[in-house]
């Protein structure tokens, strides 16, 4: 059978599903322990959510209570799900460059498959809440998100010779992202009233099913079937010794201005990436509560505004990267993140929230900007080493961002539930400051990452 190199259509089937179930699941637990502070069954309408306005009543502070007690357990979650996944995102990934990427994308699509279809009899039985911490550890185990996606990435580094194009492609993955999540929360909120969760999540196991599929028989693997045999006759005392060593030499034997720059590029990317996340991580809870009481079809309205965000961003770096170095691409879309968590912090009404996404139209261009950076940095050899350190960078961000700011949220709620946005636009200088180091000190804009392999050629032999 004729395989492809058409990594694409796996990210959007497991995009898809993934955005499909992540909404769905934070409003199962809350709906979940509303039920049990109430003792009585969730309503919802067509124009809100069951949501009390009255300040002096007590079933608002219960109200808030269930907002601490819905954001304190997805945080445990996460931390439950996260140590597992990241150890299982550094093997995986880094060995991608000598045993293919394949592993990296089947591996994390049969864990949220077997999520999905956990969450189905959760759902139609009402299991306990508490089975779902047993749950994330297992499925930690088979890699998490972020393990797809460095998979993913990484998959599409190789294929690439081309550097402008590298970056557009990377930049076209993080649009099939963010237009296939802001479609699949829109769907949810519409799939969630017409069938409810349990069949909701079957839909999702059914494109988990196909995705896994499509993988085993259809895509072709960045590495040959007699170099994989070679590679699978190692021993798994071997495979751990090559796994770090590849990630400590892309360290060590690098020059200095090559180790520092890959250094200072993660610290930006992790950074930003914690902002983004800890912020965009509180919108579903922000939304739920007073006095904007959203339902989930209003929740799947503003999950499918970020589409544009998505394609606007794109759009950015697209005609941006024409005329603009890297760097100043990042800015442009820093700036636009701050603009808009400011803006959040403040909306107390409906069209207010959607109004939001306006000025953060290009907030996600630094995400794959940076990656397209990191990845001209290093050699083609390299690229599994790098995308590694990027996946577990995600997985460590991305779970103490939302931890963080979960009980961030727990605890600022009562007073002022804006403050988290406002702590994430300040965060944003962090990487912007960063930024603006390198390019007030020596650093010109050939070493700032703009650079082609030959280049990097260059750097390595000067500073040798």
């Amino acid at each position: 059978m004729r395989k492809v190199l058409c990594v694409e259509p796996v990210i959007f089937f497991y995009v898809f599903a993934f955005s499909l179930t992540t909404p769905l699941v934070q409003q199962f637990i809350y709906r979940r322990l509303w039920e049990q502070e109430y003792n009585s069954t969730f309503i919802s309408d067509s124009n809100a959510s069951h949501c009390e306005q009255n300040k002096s009543s007590p079933a608002y502070i219960k109200q808030k209570e269930v907002q601490e007690k819905a954001s304190v357990f997805i945080m445990q979650l996460d931390l439950t799900r996260a140590i597992p996944s990241l150890i299982v995102a550094f093997v995986i990934v880094a060995n991608g460059d000598r045993q293919g990427h394949k592993r990296s994308l089947v591996l994390p699509s049969m864990g949220a498959l077997i999520s999905s279809i956990s969450f189905t009899a959760i759902s139609y039985f009402s299991l306990s809440l508490s089975v779902l911490f047993a749950l994330a550890f297992i499925t930690g185990l088979f890699g998490s998100i972020a393990t797809f996606l460095g998979g993913g990435f990484a998959y599409i580094a190789e294929g690439c010779h081309d550097e402008k194009q590298k970056t557009t492609r990377i930049a076209v993955v993080d649009l099939i992202f963010g237009v296939v999540s802001g479609l699949a929360g829109l769907s949810s909120g519409y799939f969630l009233r017409g069938i409810g969760f349990a069949w909701t999540f079957v839909i999702a196991s059914l494109l988990h099913v196909i995705n896994i599929i499509y993988i085993v028989f259809f895509l072709e693997d960045t590495v040959g079937v007699s170099q994989f045999q070679h590679e699978a006759l190692v021993s798994w005392k071997e495979l751990l010794r090559e796994t770090f060593s590849g990630v400590y030499m892309l360290f060590q034997t690098a020059p200095y201005k090559k180790r520092i720059l890959i250094i200072v590029l993660l610290f930006t990317f992790m950074t930003y990436l914690f902002t983004v996340l800890g912020g965009s991580s509180l919108f579903t809870l922000y939304e739920l509560d007073e006095p904007l009481c959203w339902n989930e079809v209003y929740i799947g309205y503003g999950a499918a505004a970020s589409t544009s965000i998505s394609l606007t961003s794109f759009l950015g770096v697209y005609l941006f990267s024409k005329c603009l170095k890297d760097i100043y691409i990042v800015f442009i879309g820093m700036f636009s993140y701050i603009g808009g968590m400011t803006m959040a912090a403040f909306a107390k009404t409906t069209l207010l929230m959607f109004l939001v996404r306006v000025p953060s139209l290009f907030c996600f261009m630094p995400i794959p900007v940076l990656r397209s950076m990191l990845s001209k940095v290093v050699l083609p050899g390299e690229q599994g080493a790098v995308f590694a350190c990027i996946a577990c960078l995600e997985v460590v961000t991305g779970t103490m961002s939302i931890s963080v700011f979960n009980i961030l949220y727990a605890t600022t709620v009562a007073w002022f539930s804006g403050f988290s946005f406002l702590l994430s636009a300040g965060l944003c200088l962090i990487p912007l400051a960063v930024l603006c180091w390198l390019l007030c000190t020596s650093w010109n804009g050939e070493d700032l990452a703009l650079l082609v392999p030959e280049e990097v050629s260059s750097l390595e032999s000067a500073d040798s």
